[in-house]
């Protein structure tokens, strides 16, 4: 063993060098950048996919693709950047360093959604529909994306026993997201000290995958546009409230306690929830306008 080692003690996996970087001709690549290119890339040509089967302009989301995705990565630097601003305070110059992590995904979001209104009212596109199209991308990314944080021994929850336990080297993890109970529970293994933790990451990432199932699911079967994408913001929000409260690297709100993400996912699930039912019960509403209408003019 060493401190590149990686265990899954109660599924009997051993992954004795686990690497955060690659060696390109003489350039040292992280494999969390190269997770995240191919994230977005695999999320893009989702979407581009789902346009197409739904008879949209490809060029249009192409066009719009580019701008999403700088948006969206600078939204998800300066979510983090802002609830963690103590780590940047006296070193303001590695707020440009993203080799070691540090975007947070609901940033992306909040950047990529805000971004995506204002480019659809200045294109006079229908931003509900492009909302549904590109949270399905979204969903894949995430699955994805994820991956970033297993190559960056980060993002990972509390101590536990689990069947899915995760053993990591001790000297390979922030300090700072070490809990004294990992450390009760410390072992030694040819030498190196491993802590055992739940993988979040891993559940995040089958969590959405899940979600893109449903997602691509329902897309056929939704009332209304946007509700989608109010499904994805219901799901992910309650499966990332759920996730969040085992993490132990949260950013919490200044002042107090309540993890921020926690907080966010809650709100974002419940709004959500409540408008896909507000806009269905709208719709019904019209429906039975509409039949009265029919057969009062059928009667007179």
């Amino acid at each position: 063993m060493n401190e590149s080692s990686v265990l899954f003690p109660n599924l009997g996996i051993t992954l004795r060098n686990v690497g955060q970087s690659v060696n390109v001709f003489g350039f040292r690549i992280a494999y969390y950048g190269i997770v995240m290119a191919i994230a977005i890339g695999s999320g893009f040509w989702l979407v581009l996919r789902v346009a197409k089967k739904t008879g949209q302009n490809e060029e249009q989301y192409m066009d719009f693709g580019l701008i999403a995705v700088i948006c969206s990565l600078i939204g998800a630097r300066l979510y983090y950047v802002i609830f963690s601003w103590e780590q940047y305070r006296d070193h303001p110059l590695e707020i440009f360093n993203l080799r070691g992590g540090g975007l947070a995904i609901y940033g992306a979001v909040l950047a990529g959604t805000l971004t995506a209104w204002i480019y659809t009212r200045c294109k006079k596109w229908n931003f509900a529909l492009v909302a549904d199209t590109a949270c399905v991308g979204l969903a894949l990314g995430q699955a994805i994306g994820r991956w970033g944080n297993f190559f960056n021994r980060e993002v990972f929850g509390g101590y536990t026993d689990s069947l899915l336990a995760m053993a990591l080297p001790y000297g390979a993890v922030r300090r700072s997201d070490v809990t004294q109970q990992m450390l009760d529970h410390m072992v030694r293994i040819d030498g190196v000290d491993f802590i055992q933790v739940h993988p979040t990451f891993l559940y995040e990432s089958c969590w959405n995958l899940a979600l893109l199932l449903f997602l691509l699911w329902f897309m056929k079967r939704k009332q209304f546009h946007g509700e989608v994408f109010l499904c994805y913001l219901a799901g992910y929000g309650i499966g990332r409230a759920w996730i969040e409260g085992i993490r132990t690297d949260r950013l919490f709100l200044p002042g107090g306690n309540i993890p921020v993400s926690q907080a966010l996912s809650v709100l974002l699930a419940a709004g959500s929830l409540i408008a896909i039912w507000v806009n269905i019960k709208r719709k019904k509403r019209g429906e039975q306008k509409n039949e009265q209408t029919k057969s009062t003019e059928g009667t007179n």
